[in-house]
């Protein structure tokens, strides 16, 4: 279907090349072009469906990897004269290669398409196209992806060049910083945004939607415990989460804040990596990844508080409700 709404959009596009009052003649050619192909196909092709399918060629034509398909068969481009039906045009499209090449390119479903087209910039759309792809996200996995803006706070953490490998080569996962976004979205726990609960309500909300939450940690990660106990100096500490990133391959540790973050908080969880790092981490595993989740932190503390060099300490807010694209957008206009 998606390469016939393609093919459509080409000929709609082309046809209103050849006219010569364009504003006027596009609205002719798409209600004579309804007409028809609502008498040959069915219903399913309105003047709005057939506005959509020509943004569709107009977005998707220009991408790199389209245009050399298009160019390697140029020269088979179907010419329609008035007594072509539309059912005759695409019959002879079908024929050559170059469906079979587009096919290759269009791997989503045409409702995918239709809610990537309403991503106006083309790195932030094309990022979201090659992850759905890649994780075979639903379209309602896509839609809570972009709503909780997934694109802008990946960028967050990464300069110019890192943003544009976002938009050409989706989430790649090298080192531990590629695995952190702050702030984290939660809203699917059902909490509310003040601190009306406490961090074991937190941590058993987290649990009982794990599968929402593993999502939200992004790739690669696996389950192993909650409030693991780890003891010396017959002294007992718990670590709310920890679970194992196979990319990576190491351990992470997720500690729950209520409210502002502590210098304290930071130094609780290094204490918990060195004791992974030397107790439980094999030989062939990388060192072990630390994250304090908080409502809120400061950058002063966080920065005094760790190392220069660090690289398995990390401090991310939480949002329990989900904020507005805009506002995410704005952090990473901000940066």
């Amino acid at each position: 279907m998606t390469i016939t709404y393609f093919e459509i959009g080409r000929i709609i596009v082309e046809e209103e090349q050849n006219g010569k009052d364009r504003a006027e003649y596009g609205k002719q050619l798409l209600k004579g072009l309804s007409q028809q192909l609502t008498k040959e196909f069915g219903k399913g092709f309105s003047i709005d469906v057939l506005e959509r399918i020509r943004k569709f060629y107009l977005i998707y034509s220009k991408s790199a990897t389209v245009l050399r398909i298009l160019e390697i068969k140029n020269s088979e481009t179907v010419s329609r004269n008035s007594n072509d039906s539309i059912s005759s045009s695409l019959s002879k499209n079908f024929e050559n290669k170059k469906m079979q090449t587009l096919s290759s390119f269009f791997t989503l479903t045409w409702s995918h398409y239709v809610f990537l087209m309403r991503i106006d910039d083309e790195k932030e759309r094309r990022f979201y196209e090659i992850e759905s792809e890649r994780h075979n996200w639903s379209v309602r996995e896509l839609k809570r992806q972009y709503d909780s803006a997934l694109y802008a706070r990946l960028a967050l953490s990464r300069d110019k060049e890192g943003i544009l490998k976002l938009s050409e080569q989706g989430q790649i996962i090298e080192k531990p910083k590629d695995i952190i976004k702050d702030p984290y979205i939660l809203e699917f726990l059902g909490l509310p945004e003040l601190n009306q609960y406490s961090e074991s309500q937190l941590e058993e909300e987290i649990i009982n939607k794990l599968e929402h939450f593993l999502l939200e940690l992004g790739h690669g990660f696996t389950f192993v415990a909650r409030q693991n106990r780890i003891t010396f100096d017959d002294k007992h500490f718990r670590i709310d989460l920890v679970f194992y990133n196979r990319i990576l391959r190491c351990f992470v540790l997720i500690d729950l804040k209520i409210g502002e973050l502590k210098h304290q908080d930071l130094g609780q969880m290094q204490m918990y990596v060195n004791y992974y790092d030397r107790e439980m981490r094999l030989e062939d595993e990388n060192k072990t990844i630390g994250i304090v989740l908080c409502q809120n932190k400061s950058e002063s503390v966080v920065k005094y508080t760790l190392p220069e060099n660090n690289e398995q300490i990390f401090a991310s807010k939480y949002k329990t409700v989900l904020p507005s694209v805009e506002v995410l957008k704005e952090l990473l206009e901000n940066k």
